[in-house]
C-alpha cells in the first residue's frame, strides 16, 4: 500500500474517538499490551516524559521537547490529534516521521492489526513507541490521549508523570465531576516516579494527592513558582504552561539542561516542534487569530484574552464536535459579535443548522455555512481592516483553515 492506502486503511478500522466519539472509546489495556508484547516491548526501551490534564497538555509538551532540544538531546514526541497531517502526532527533533516509516510499519504489521482488531489510536501509539526505539531517542515526550488510566500511552514508565490541570471534558467517558475527572487523570502516576501537577485546584487536589501517596510517588504543584517565564507561543494562559514545563524539567533527573536551555527552549518552541493553531496570528488587517481551545476552561481563557484586542468588530468563524455541551461554552461568547456558524469535515461534527439554532437561545446571531472554508471566506469579506476575525471552537475547525 502506498501512504495515502494506508492512512485510509487506517482511519476505516475501528473507528478512532477524535471522529467518531463514543464507539472508539476502549475501557482497558488489552489490546496495547498485546501490541507492546508483538513488538517487543518498545515502550520498555526509551525515557520519557508523560503528559496529561484537560487543557495546556499539548502546549506543555511542545515546550518540554523544546526546551530538551535546546540542551542537545534527540527528543522525540507524540501528541495528537494532528492538525492537517497525520505525520505530526509522531516527531524527533521537530521533524515528523516520513510517510514511507508510517507505511512500512502497517504493511509489516496488518494481518496482526486485522486479527487483533486494534483501533487507530492504539495501533498508532505502538508506531510512535517503534519509531522512537529505532531512532535511539534520548528522551520522548508522550501526551495523553484521553483521560490518562485507560489510555493507550499509559502503558509506559516515565521519568516524570504531568498533569497540567481538571476540567470538565469528555464527561462522558471520564466522569461528570472534577473529582471523577481528576482520578481518571491520575491514573498515570506511577510507583515512586515524581509528578508534577500544574494548577493546585482545591476541587482535585487530594485526589491527586491520595494516588501520589498511595503510588509512594513525590508530588509537587507547578503552580507555587512565582516566576514568571517568557515564551513564544502567544496567549495569557500559555503562562501556566511555562511553569509546569520548568517544574517538570526540574524534576528530571540524568540529564544536564541550563537555565539558558530552559530560556531558550520556551523562547524557541515553533521554531524547535513547528506547533501550530495555539493562539496563531494568521494575519493582520483584518487580523485573524485561531486556537484549538474547545472546552469551558479553555475557551474562558481565551475569549477573557480577546477582550484585551483592539477591533471595531469581532467576528467568530464557530464549529464544534456534537457532543459538546453547548449550553456550558455557548453562554461565554459575546452577543455583540458577527457568528458564522460552520461543520468540521469530520463525522462527528456538528451540523451548522443544529449549532446556529442553539446559538440563538443565547443571543448569538449569525449565519450558517456547511463549511469551514465558506464561513471563513465570507468571515473575511465581511470584516473590516480594524476588524478581528477569531476561527475555533474545535481543533478541527482550526485544522481546516491553516
Amino acid at each position: 500500500m502506498n501512504y495515502q492506502q494506508t492512512l485510509d486503511w487506517m482511519f476505516a478500522q475501528l473507528p478512532m474517538y477524535q471522529r467518531e466519539g463514543k464507539t472508539a472509546f476502549k475501557k482497558d489495556l488489552t489490546n496495547t499490551l498485546v501490541l507492546s508484547k508483538e513488538l517487543n516491548f518498545p515502550e520498555k526501551k526509551f525515557k520519557s516524559i508523560h503528559v496529561g490534564g484537560t487543557n495546556g497538555k499539548g502546549s506543555t509538551s511542545h515546550m518540554l521537547a523544546s526546551i530538551l532540544q535546546e540542551a542537545g538531546y534527540k527528543v522525540g514526541l507524540y501528541t495528537s490529534p494532528h492538525l492537517k497531517n497525520f505525520t505530526e502526532r509522531i516527531r524527533i527533533n521537530g521533524v515528523e516521521i516520513s510517510e514511507k516509516k508510517v507505511s512500512s510499519f502497517i504493511e509489516k504489521h496488518k494481518d496482526f492489526l486485522e486479527t487483533q482488531r486494534l483501533s487507530f489510536f492504539e495501533m498508532t501509539v505502538g508506531l510512535a513507541f517503534d519509531y522512537f526505539v529505532e531512532e535511539k531517542v534520548d528522551i520522548a515526550i508522550i501526551e495523553v490521549g484521553l483521560g490518562g488510566r485507560l489510555d493507550s500511552t499509559n502503558i509506559i514508565t516515565p521519568e516524570v508523570a504531568v498533569i497540567t490541570n481538571i476540567g470538565l471534558d469528555h464527561t462522558q467517558f471520564l466522569g461528570e465531576t472534577l473529582p471523577e475527572i481528576a482520578f481518571e487523570k491520575a491514573g498515570i502516576i506511577k510507583n515512586k516516579i515524581p509528578v508534577v501537577i500544574g494548577e493546585e485546584q482545591e476541587a482535585v487536589k487530594s485526589v491527586f494527592i491520595a494516588k501520589a501517596d498511595e503510588s509512594k510517588a513525590p508530588i509537587y504543584f507547578a503552580s507555587d513558582d512565582d516566576k514568571s517565564y517568557k515564551t513564544d507561543l502567544l496567549g495569557d494562559y500559555q503562562q501556566k504552561n511555562t511553569k509546569t514545563a520548568v517544574a517538570a524539567i526540574k524534576k528530571l533527573t540524568g540529564f544536564k539542561i541550563s537555565i539558558e536551555n530552559i530560556e531558550n527552549g520556551l523562547l524557541n518552541v515553533v521554531r524547535n516542534t513547528n506547533l501550530k493553531g495555539r493562539w496563531q496570528i494568521l494575519q493582520e488587517h483584518p487580523k485573524v487569530i485561531c486556537d484549538t481551545a474547545h472546552n469551558k476552561d479553555g475557551l474562558s481563557i481565551v475569549l477573557d484574552q480577546l477582550k484585551k484586542e483592539t477591533f471595531k468588530r469581532i467576528h467568530f468563524v464557530l464549529g464544534v464536535v456534537s457532543d459538546k455541551k453547548l449550553e456550558e461554552v455557548l453562554p461565554l461568547f459575546p452577543k455583540e459579535a458577527a457568528y458564522y456558524f460552520c461543520k468540521p469535515a469530520i463525522p462527528r461534527g456538528m451540523s451548522e443548522v443544529v449549532l446556529r439554532e442553539n446559538a440563538k437561545e443565547f443571543g448569538l446571531i449569525g449565519k450558517k455555512y456547511s463549511s469551514v472554508e465558506v464561513a471563513y471566506k465570507n468571515a473575511l469579506l465581511d470584516a473590516n481592516q480594524g476588524d478581528i476575525i477569531y476561527v475555533g471552537g474545535s481543533t478541527f475547525v482550526v485544522a481546516e483553515i491553516i
